[in-house]
């Protein structure tokens, strides 16, 4: 029992003193596990006394000294994520050399890489970089030919991410890729225009292409109904010459002759629309009358 009772009471002590070892390190922060992608700074009494960048843990007590045990009280430690992060501003305005007003949508791309100057140079580094990309849209893109803002996105992208680069630079933040997505009419009544514009010119093309369809197809008819009476001249031409060799030859053989050419008179007068009418007499068997 003795035994038991000491197991007890050292396991319900072990559970204790872990508890209280972990509550006193989070108070005093004698140790922190650092995400990946993340970077602490450490201010003692309104200070930037050092930054930690490496994942994993670390002491702090190890790092600052034994100063690091007053950091709870009269210090501060502020956690900033170093990952990529993307925003997308849409409709910026933007008017067209023809005074066409146009709306702009465009992604970027953003990361910190000065976590020193982003927590203390601006107040609110997100929105103001925001604001300056919008600002660049408009100033870079303002009072260009209309061609120019549909077709040159990529060059109009660098000239927009070259102009905030420096000023995000100085917050703390590095602009990444940069790109114009969109760019839209927007006066309704110029998007209806424009509408109207390419349906007709759509039919007009359609149309073209169907005549033009039609007309190969006559030229092909053309072209083949002319083959086709040449070679039928062709046929008619030789046709005397081919039926002539043949009753020659034929002649050679009167017996053939006779007898092709009773069958023709025959065939002859089958076709004929007279009358036929039989009559037996004195040497003759078969009396045709038309």
């Amino acid at each position: 029992m003795d035994l038991i009772f000491g197991l007890v009471i050292g396991l319900v002590s072990t559970l204790v003193g872990t508890a209280v070892l972990l509550a006193l390190g989070a108070v005093f922060q004698l140790w922190r596990v650092l995400p990946e992608r993340t970077v602490v700074v450490y201010t003692f009494f309104g200070k930037v006394v050092g930054e930690v960048s490496e994942p994993g843990l670390f002491f702090p007590l190890a790092k600052f000294g034994p100063r690091a045990l007053l950091f709870p009280l009269f210090g501060k430690v502020y956690t900033v994520r170093t990952l990529i992060q993307q925003a997308y501003l849409r409709n910026q305005l933007v008017n067209s050399e023809e005074g066409a007003p146009m709306g702009v949508g465009i992604w970027f791309e953003m990361f910190v890489t000065n976590p020193k100057a982003f927590l203390f140079q601006n107040s609110d580094p997100l929105g103001s970089l925001q604001a300056n990309v919008a600002t660049a849209v408009v100033k870079q893109l303002s009072n260009l030919r209309l061609e120019v803002l549909l077709e040159n996105r990529d060059a109009l992208s660098r000239r927009v991410r070259e102009e905030v680069s420096p000023t995000s630079t100085q917050w703390g933040f590095n602009l990444g890729s940069t790109y114009i997505r969109k760019v839209a009419f927007r006066d309704r009544g110029m998007i209806a225009e424009i509408q109207r514009k390419v349906v007709n010119r759509l039919r007009q093309v359609t149309a073209a292409m169907r005549q033009a369809g039609e007309n190969e197809v006559a030229i092909i008819h053309s072209e083949a109904d002319k083959k086709a009476s040449q070679r039928l001249g062709q046929a008619q031409a030789v046709r005397p010459q081919v039926v002539g060799a043949a009753l020659a030859e034929i002649q050679r053989r009167p017996e053939v002759a006779d007898a092709l050419f009773r069958l023709l008179d025959l065939q002859a007068t089958l076709k004929s629309p007279g009358k036929i009418i039989l009559a037996s007499g004195q040497g003759t068997g078969l009396l045709l009358n038309s």
